[in-house]
């Protein structure tokens, strides 16, 4: 893989690693822990919203 393939690559990880709620639009530490151990970019507030009322 080229170097300006793997700049590429990073500048768009660093985007998705932004601290901001998908769903609340909250900026939250919790986003990034989530995104790592879910695939989704939840808050913590948000994440168990979406447990208990999944609808």
């Amino acid at each position: 893989m080229s170097k300006k393939n793997t700049q590429y690559l990073s500048e768009n990880n660093l985007e998705d690693l932004d601290d901001i709620c998908e769903n609340c639009r909250n900026k939250d530490e919790s986003v990034t822990q989530n995104l790592i151990l879910t695939g989704f970019k939840f808050c913590e507030s948000c994440r168990i919203a979406k447990t208990i009322f999944p609808i």
